[in-house]
């Protein structure tokens, strides 16, 4: 039997890629720079929110067994490389 936690980190990396090919699908058939280029920024989004969606319910089925100090630490990691995508 598969665990909930992974079966929900899984679903959202599928619905991610899934957006992802559709996005791409999409730019195709416009066949316009400036509407793919806007959808392009629609998807930058996406990945920071499901970054931190599936490594929040990866910390949650975790949580019983880390210390608070290495969720602290997980935390801050991902609030690092969040700074650091979303840094202009």
């Amino acid at each position: 039997m598969l665990d909930k936690y992974v079966t929900g980190m899984a679903s959202l990396r599928i619905l991610s890629g899934s957006l992802e090919i559709i996005a791409a699908l999409i730019m195709l058939r416009l066949n316009q720079v400036e509407k793919a280029l806007a959808l392009n920024t629609a998807l930058a989004f996406t990945g920071p929110l499901i970054l931190i969606l599936t490594t929040t319910i990866g910390l949650v089925g975790m949580a019983d067994k880390l210390s608070w100090g290495k969720i602290g630490w997980v935390l801050c990691g991902v609030t690092i490389l969040l700074y650091g995508i979303l840094k202009k």
